[in-house]
């Protein structure tokens, strides 16, 4: 078994960040004074902007987009901050839905990019593309089983 963890490794991680950012976005909305609101909320000021990002950039080597995903989400938290720095706007609440929504749109925005990638690519064509390649390969080509006849 562990080796189908180690195999899996990242989806894993993956899912647990997304886990730990739901809960830190849901005691900071919820108000829940818990010792594990601020190191979870930290954590989504920072991953959530940066998985966005990185989803959005899918072209650049992973180092770059690293690199791009972690500037980028700190600009992003900074511009919130700034945009709410008038003392009647200033609250956690809305900074951190304001975070949330930007991170949405990040990740809606790469889904968009991808279906719209895909539609270039006509999935008939491919099924029956595939579908031909596993016939030629079973029972070979129309000719050579015409010919044994």
């Amino acid at each position: 078994m562990p080796s189908a963890v180690g195999k899996n490794l990242l989806p894993v991680l993956a899912g647990a960040a997304c886990a730990v950012s739901g809960v830190g976005v849901a005691l900071a909305l919820a108000g829940v004074q818990s010792p594990l609101r601020a190191p979870f909320v930290l954590f989504f000021l920072f991953a959530g902007p940066a998985c966005g990002l990185a989803a959005a950039l899918p072209r650049l080597d992973p180092a770059a987009r690293a690199a791009v995903a972690a500037g980028g989400a700190v600009v992003i938290d900074l511009a919130v901050a700034q945009s709410l720095s008038s003392p009647r706007l200033l609250t956690v609440d809305r900074g951190i839905t304001a975070v949330v929504l930007i991170t949405a749109l990040l990740f809606l925005w790469a889904l968009g990019r991808h279906i719209r990638n895909a539609e270039h690519i006509n999935t008939a064509d491919c099924l029956m593309k595939g579908i031909k390649t596993g016939r030629s390969g079973l029972f070979g080509s129309k000719d050579e089983s015409v010919s044994k006849k």
